[in-house]
């Protein structure tokens, strides 16, 4: 036992001489004027502390400053992280069965010989194109490949459906899967031996605050209930179950309110939806909601809700553990495997309205008991999320060192 726990030390210790290189389609800019895929940078966060540098190259699409992500991305660094954004081209006829243009691979290459960048281990996140453009890399320059594996359940399953070449070649030639949920992994042993469940986490800037106070801050009624809900404004959030659900919530209380963070193509729609029930006092569409208060908007509500109709594991719910509030979502991806008792939320139908209000109204009349919550979602910080990927790096570093 001492010789594995000495072993594991030095195996630790190995990884601050080496370089880690992270790719990504997102990353947020140097001062969150540009934000996706935050997740990556708080995962990045805390590895970052285990290598001696770690390069993240997100290729961004180039179209004469047209798109937000062209005006805003920047190359920059911080600490001991260089983050690159190369300009490349990609035009798919129909998506993935016929690609008529696609530079990234080359533009990550362009990246790595213009400034002669080293590195030692991979890290893909998404399978496409990230997780292929990694194992060409490694093909090329002889590093490990691990790949983790985001997708939420619906394009997961899209990707399995499609048997495509260059996705069958992410899962089979990377050395480790990393899957967020569990479920999954017997469908990838079918690609791979090496394959991991390990969830998304939380930042610590996601913590309990006095609840009257954020409400003070953010302008909102001490007396009522709020219930609070995030996400991109599309199809796949499923918020205008939400929304029928609060019209079966108010015709019982009249001391709910639900604010729904985010933007996206269904906003119209949302808000057609909520005037023709007559549900403007109820239920709010705040747009985009800043980094810096996400953490108040969490504190300042009774509870989250999440109405997805596919999810991989959203880090929105373990934010919301973070804050000590129950999570109420929908039976996807690994929420079920997370939400694992009443004691932490409650799960859902979904695309089921009537289930949603009833466990609405639920969460509404029952007392939670925050510190159980606080020490379950202690389990999925970041920093110890962090360490099952460096138990995972360090194991595949022993093996290819013996």
């Amino acid at each position: 036992m001492n010789e594995e726990i000495e072993g594991e030390k030095n195996a630790i210790e190995n990884l601050k001489n080496k370089t880690l290189l992270i790719l990504t389609p997102a990353y947020p800019n140097k001062d969150d004027s540009f934000i996706m895929e935050t997740f990556v940078k708080y995962q990045v966060e805390e590895l970052r502390q285990y290598f001696k540098k770690v390069i993240v190259i997100a290729p961004v699409f180039g179209f004469f400053k047209c798109y937000k992500r062209d005006k805003l991305c920047i190359d920059y660094s911080y600490e001991n992280v260089d983050v690159y954004y190369p300009r490349c081209v990609y035009i798919p006829v129909f998506w993935m069965s016929k690609i008529l243009i696609d530079n990234r691979f080359q533009a990550v290459e362009r990246i790595i010989d213009n400034y002669n960048l080293k590195f030692d281990l991979i890290h893909a996140h998404f399978t496409w194109p990230s997780g292929y453009i990694g194992v060409l890399l490694k093909k090329k320059y002889g590093c490990p490949v691990i790949l983790t594996i985001h997708e939420s359940g619906e394009w997961f399953c899209q990707e399995v459906k499609m048997d495509h070449a260059l996705i069958n070649t992410a899962w089979t030639e990377a050395d480790v899967l990393i899957r967020v949920n569990r479920k999954d992994l017997p469908i990838l042993e079918h690609y791979n031996k090496c394959v991991f469940s390990i969830p998304n986490g939380y930042s610590k800037s996601f913590h309990p605050v006095d609840m009257a106070l954020k409400r003070a801050e953010l302008g909102l009624s001490a007396d009522q209930k709020i219930v609070f809900s995030l996400g991109d404004l599309i199809k796949r959030k499923g918020f205008d179950y939400l929304i029928d659900a609060m019209e079966k919530v108010c015709k019982q209380r009249d001391d709910v309110l639900c604010f729904i963070g985010g933007a996206g193509t269904e906003m119209k729609n949302l808000q057609e939806r909520i005037d023709r029930l007559h549900l403007g006092d109820k239920i709010r569409l705040l747009g985009p909601v800043p980094a810096n208060q996400l953490n108040s908007w969490m504190n300042a509500s009774n509870f989250f809700i999440l109405s997805s109709l596919s999810e991989g594991n959203p880090t929105v719910m373990f934010e919301a553990l973070g804050c000590g509030k129950p999570f109420i979502g929908t039976r996807v991806g690994g929420v079920p495997e997370v939400i694992s008792s009443e004691e932490y939320g409650l799960l859902v139908e979904p695309a089921n309205a009537d289930d949603l209000a009833d466990k609405i109204l639920c969460a509404l009349n029952r007392e939670w008991n925050q510190e159980k919550i606080l020490a379950y979602a202690e389990r999925f910080t970041w920093e110890n999320i962090a360490r099952e990927i460096i138990g995972i790096y360090t194991e595949f570093f022993n093996v290819r060192s013996k």
